[in-house]
Order: C-alpha cells, then structure tokens, then sequence
C-alpha cells in the first residue's frame, strides 16, 4: 500500500537523520521538516552522483557506502565516514558543480533538495538555514585544513627538487 511504504521511507529517513553526526543539533520536529524535502538514494558501484559540469541543489549526506571525489577526473578524496557531506559547495554559492562524485561500491545517501528550504516560514526556515550553514563551515573548515596540509607537503617537495636540481645543475 501506497501510505506504508510511504511510512516507512519517512520512517527511514527519519532514523538516518538521527545518526548522522552533523545533523545531531536539529530536534525531532526539525529532522520531520527535514525529511520532507529529503529523498533516500541508493547508488550502484560506479554510478554517477554529481556531475561537475552541471549546477543543482542537491546537497548529499553519506549514509553507508563509498564515494569518490573527483575534479577534471583526478581523485580529490574518498568520503567513507556516515554523514560525510557532499554538493555543498553548489547550494551555497549557486554555480556549478565545483566537483563529481561516484559510488566506489554500493552506496546510500540521504539527499536533500535546498530550494525546499526557502518554502519554509519564519523561524523554522532561520533555524534550517542556521544549522546547514554551521554544518557547512564545520566541513569546509576541515577541508581547508586539510587542503592547507598538502600544499605545505607538496611545496616542501618541490623545493626538495629545486635544491637536488640545483645541485645537479652545480656539480656539472
């Protein structure tokens, strides 16, 4: 029947809402709000989820699975942890894509759609708004440390080439 099984996708929803991390700050009424303009998605092996060349406004939170990162189809990262988010770039400055994203193996995700949020009313939309927007600072942050961490590596490395360079170009 049409309203169980709609029942259990919200009920569904509702419980991977709960465990993920990022989201643990919204309260019930808060995660129902959510899950109405949240879809569960099941990815296969390989299965596109983002292309970078297009704009949307999908965010996605990792429930279980694997999910490649890729920018002009080089590796960026793996995202493995449950409520690894990811399109969050997109939602939040309104162009395309700044990456793709594919399933390493079967995957789920709770995707929401943002444009939903700006049918919301007066201090449920500000609380939504407030809570993604911390959750999106809290990733972005920690990407960037980790961004920052591998251009030192990679700029010690090249100057470790220069100096053997260098000293090539000297003993000759």
């Amino acid at each position: 029947m049409l309203e169980a099984d709609y029942l259990q996708k919200s009920d569904e929803i509702l419980q991977n809402l709960r465990e993920i991390p990022l989201l643990k700050s919204f309260d019930e009424k808060d995660l129902q709000g959510l899950s109405r303009m949240s879809a569960i998605k099941r990815y296969e092996q390989g299965e596109f989820i983002i292309d970078e060349k297009f704009q949307d406004n999908w965010i996605y939170f990792l429930i279980s699975g694997l999910v490649r990162i890729t920018k002009g189809g080089k590796e960026i990262r793996v995202l493995r942890r449950r409520g690894d988010i990811f399109g969050e770039m997109s939602a939040i400055d309104g162009s395309t894509r700044s990456a793709s994203a594919y399933a390493i193996d079967e995957t789920v995700c709770l995707a929401m759609n943002t444009s939903r949020i700006d049918k919301l009313l007066g201090n449920e939309k500000f609380a939504f708004y407030s809570i993604l927007y911390k959750s999106f600072a809290e990733t972005l942050a920690e990407r960037l440390r980790s961004t920052t961490k591998e251009l030192v590596e990679a700029k010690g490395k090249i100057e470790q080439l220069q100096f053997e360079l260098d000293q090539l170009k000297s003993d000759r």
